[in-house]
């Protein structure tokens, strides 16, 4: 097999991401290289997130991959549409990293908390109502130093991608938001590959984890169901052993004063358990909740 190229964003996370991949292949006698393609995300810094629509850290990616200039996409998982188009095919989910969120700040007295995520910024307003919050972008280094230099109480960061670039355990002022629901599929990564290149399929599906793949599957199908293709404050968490499921889903309103929580158990791990979740959300409550943000953001539009 000729030497596999390895498409990722050129962030120093997204380049740990890659490398692993490319390790994972080597050790299987497959050679591969990481080829570095710039986003819409990476490009556009003065834009908040939700406004760029889906797939802005992941189309230019799977563009490469559609007009054959790299072999595998890989992403972080959290990222990539509920929906892949054909031909891509998802391959592989690596064994999940540190799924929640943290807090890193030096100012507990403030009441100014940065994210770009609307996730994070409405389940902390919920929390704490009398907060603010403002805009974080760029990569984890730049934002780590936004952070440091602005009167903040803090920024919240994924935790798996401190932890994979050597920064959790070294930082000062770091708190475990253990009651932030994150993102559907945070600390996962993807690798995508195209349909017919079944001798390289075969390699990186050994790279599969299934627990960790089925606890994407659940979440991502609960955010498919609930979202409907609107951006909104949407938490899910699955934690697979087995066959044993325990989940907690999350729903915000936009301005985080409404939230909505579900918890569930099951003794039968599919995907569709997320799908059937999001309905019992969404007719406790989370339909108005879901319209009210259709009618926000259709008005911004």
């Amino acid at each position: 097999m000729s030497v596999v190229k390895i498409g990722t964003r050129g962030s120093q996370l997204a380049l740990y991401q890659a490398h692993r991949i490319q390790d994972a292949l080597a050790r299987l006698g497959v050679p591969a290289q990481p080829v570095v393609i710039q986003t819409k995300g990476d490009r556009i810094q003065d834009r908040p997130l939700q406004s760029m629509g889906t797939g802005i850290f992941t189309k230019a990616l799977d563009d490469a991959l559609l007009a054959d200039e790299v072999d595998l996409a890989v992403h972080s998982m959290k990222d990539v549409p509920t929906q892949l188009p054909a031909p891509m095919e998802a391959w592989a989910v690596l064994e999940r990293g540190l799924p929640g969120d943290v807090l890193v700040g030096h100012d507990p007295l403030s009441t100014v908390v940065a994210t770009g995520s609307i996730r994070r910024k409405a389940q902390w307003l919920h929390r704490h109502p009398d907060h603010t919050s403002v805009g974080l972008r760029g990569n984890v280094e730049t934002r780590l130093a936004k952070v440091k230099s602005n009167p903040w109480r803090g920024g919240i960061f994924a935790a798996a991608g401190l932890d994979r670039l050597g920064l959790l355990e070294g930082l000062e002022g770091v708190e475990h938001l253990d009651w932030m629901v994150p993102a559907p599929a945070q600390g996962s990564i993807l690798v995508v590959g195209l349909q017919g290149r079944e001798d390289l399929k075969r390699a990186v599906v050994q790279m599969d984890h299934p627990e960790s793949s089925m606890a994407a599957s659940i979440e991502r199908a609960f955010l498919c169901a609930l979202e409907g293709g609107c951006a909104a404050p949407i938490g899910a968490h699955a934690r697979v052993h087995g066959p044993h499921v325990t989940f907690t889903g999350c729903l915000n309103s936009l301005d985080g004063q409404a939230e909505l929580r579900i918890e569930r158990t099951s003794e039968q791990a599919h995907a569709e358990l997320g799908s059937a979740w999001a309905q019992e959300l969404l007719s406790s409550g989370g339909q108005a909740i879901m319209d009210g943000i259709r009618e926000r953001t259709e008005g911004d539009g």
